[in-house]
């Protein structure tokens, strides 16, 4: 008995030990574990406690300005008010869109994008409702806040161009950022995350968008349970865009645009010749790149873009045009090269020439005579430059070319530049499938047929038959980067493998067109004694005529449907004797090169040599 009681005395003190260690053991472990919590780790979960509390927001930087020369500001920003919506915070966008409809006007067009956003996007990547919001807007949706969950003001920058259309190919625009873009993008950029974020799509603001867009910055927010915004934690600005200054002068680029302005389809450029900075570069058509920041509707876009006289394109770049008689001196300095000619040869004009049953027709349809090379640049004898072609054979005429700048890319710091095609015997059988044909070299010599420049090209072209250097267009001045300036200078130019008594020989040929007589731009030479110019008129025969017309009438520019008219086209140099800027001036369907095209370069080399003057009394 006494053994049974002690034994069962022993088990029960066991399991009384057992279960007290266990309890003591389970203490431990939870006293160890509130330790843990509450002293090891407390800075760990304050810190998930902040999360619940406190939003992390990007910043955008502020973008770089662009100015001109003098430092007039060509691309600014101002303060932007804008409306965003936070989709994690919100049950319903469609009732929550609803609501905000009864205090702003909300188009369908934007209703459709922002449900459309909102299942796209990560729910707390905030969406662009409405941008430019006036004061009585921000006031209306601050006083419903309560009601608007996960409606955010946020301020931001609008980009301002001041000046409207007169820089829009030059200057560009920025635009919202598409998912196109997002994946053309090289690596992620947080930037493209941000609501309303713009970028460059054309122009300067395009080129150096890498330059002007800077980094990114961010902002710790403490939000209710709603997400309403109580204060700002901290706060990092990002790194402001670099500012840009171009080499264009707004006085004398804004002349171009007013001079350029009654045609419905032209280019021009204006550059120095000892270093080839811009000073102009105009296109017109043009556009205002402000629509594009504050936004366009799709019947807005469909018209700009379908626009036939393409008003989104900047001719003076990506504008191609057979250059017409302006290419003769190209054609002049090969046959001199190539000793088919020397300046006193002679070859007789009769108003054509015959090659096969074919006849290539002069100008002059009673012909110029007998002409010397000086005179069949000042006359701009056709069959001159048939005869000295056809000698020296298409891809010798196109190896000059090259030289002066045709045929390939300038590189000028502007997107979609053109190279235009130089022909070559061989571009042709690889791209045609087809030999070339000799009259297809005749043509060529009066700068038709395949031969295609831009208009920065031929001032290009001009810029090197004066200086015999290979001068490059320069567009950018400096960069200024935290108040400091760093100027680019221009590269040092190679000399052009050339004659110098070859250029001088077609330079004198430029002069005797403006200013003798006989000469086809001597109506637009400057009638000033302080200032003259040498130029070339080009007029680029759009339809062909056939020969009834020619045996019966050949119908006048001015009678003919617009688009069937000539291309009108003028280069030039001035002032002769010291020579500092080149130009040329392209006008679509305007007619002859010599009343319509030259009248405008000279105007717009008349107005640079005046500022030229006045800057220069200034200093004084």
């Amino acid at each position: 008995m006494y053994r049974e009681d002690s034994s069962r005395y022993k088990n029960f003190s066991r399991r009384a030990l057992i279960l007290g260690a266990g309890q003591v053991t389970l203490f431990g472990i939870l006293a160890g574990r509130m330790y843990q919590l509450q002293v090891l780790e407390s800075n760990r979960f304050r810190t998930l406690s902040d999360e619940n509390r406190i939003n992390l927001r990007l910043l955008a930087p502020l973008r770089g300005r662009i100015y001109d020369t003098f430092g007039k500001p060509l691309a600014t920003n101002e303060e932007n008010y804008r409306l965003l919506l936070v989709t994690e915070q919100v049950h319903d966008v469609s009732k929550t869109l609803q609501a905000l409809s009864r205090l702003i006007e909300i188009s369908d067009f934007d209703r459709k994008r922002i449900l459309k956003e909102s299942r796209k996007k990560k729910s707390f990547v905030p969406i662009t409702i409405q941008e430019n919001l006036d004061w009585k807007e921000v006031s209306q949706i601050e006083v419903n806040s309560p009601d608007l969950p996960g409606v955010i003001i946020d301020s931001g920058q609008r980009r301002i161009y001041p000046f409207g259309k007169i820089f829009s190919h030059l200057i560009g625009y920025v635009a919202p950022v598409t998912e196109k873009d997002k994946t053309r993008e090289r690596k992620q950029n947080p930037l493209f995350q941000l609501p309303g974020f713009k970028f460059g799509k054309a122009g300067v603001e395009k080129r150096l968008d890498y330059r002007l867009r800077g980094g990114a910055g961010n902002s710790q927010l403490e939000v209710n349970a709603v997400g309403r915004v109580i204060r700002e934690l901290s706060r990092h600005e990002g790194r402001p865009g670099d500012d840009v200054v171009l080499t264009i002068d707004k006085l004398i680029q804004n002349l171009a645009v007013e001079k350029l302005r009654d045609e419905k389809s032209a280019a021009a450029v204006v550059m120095k010749i000892n270093n080839g900075e811009i000073l102009a570069l105009a296109s017109v058509p043009g556009y205002d790149p402000n629509a594009f920041d504050i936004g366009m509707s799709k019947k807005e876009w469909e018209e700009i873009s379908s626009d036939p006289l393409a008003p989104l394109i900047n001719k003076a770049v990506a504008g191609l045009y057979a250059p017409g008689s302006t290419f003769k001196m190209v054609v002049a300095m090969a046959a001199l090269e190539h000793g088919v000619i020397t300046p006193n040869t002679k070859v007789h004009c009769k108003g054509h020439v015959e090659l096969g049953n074919h006849r290539f027709h002069c100008w002059k349809k009673t012909g110029h005579g007998p002409v010397k090379l000086r005179e069949a640049i000042q006359q701009s004898c056709d069959t001159y430059f048939y005869e000295i072609a056809r000698q020296l054979g298409i891809n010798k005429i196109a190896e000059m070319g090259r030289r002066f700048g045709l045929g390939k890319v300038t590189e000028i710091d502007l997107p979609n530049e053109r190279s235009g095609l130089m022909p070559t015997s061989a571009w042709k059988k690889k791209k045609l499938g087809s030999a070339w044909q000799q009259g297809e070299t005749l043509v060529a010599g009066i700068g038709q047929g395949f031969v295609l420049t831009t208009p920065l090209q031929l001032a290009v072209m001009t810029a090197r038959i004066v200086s015999g250097r290979e001068i490059k267009p320069k567009l950018i001045k400096a960069f200024i980067s935290n108040g400091v300036i760093r100027e680019l200078k221009a590269p040092k130019s190679k000399k052009i493998k050339i004659l110098k008594s070859y250029r001088r020989i077609v330079m004198s040929g430029m002069d005797a067109v403006s200013n003798t007589p006989r000469g086809t731009g001597y109506r637009a030479r400057i009638q000033d004694d302080e200032f003259d110019l040498a130029g070339k008129t080009g007029t680029v025969q759009v339809k062909s005529i056939s020969q009834y017309e020619r045996d019966t009438r050949v119908l006048k520019n001015r009678e003919r449907p617009w688009i069937e008219r000539d291309h009108a086209l003028f280069v030039a140099f001035a002032p002769v004797k010291n020579p500092r800027y080149s130009i040329a001036v392209v006008v679509e369907h305007g007619g002859r090169g010599s009343t319509v095209a030259a009248p405008i370069a000279r105007d717009i080399l008349r107005a640079t040599l005046k500022r030229e003057n006045a800057k220069k009394k200034d200093l004084e």
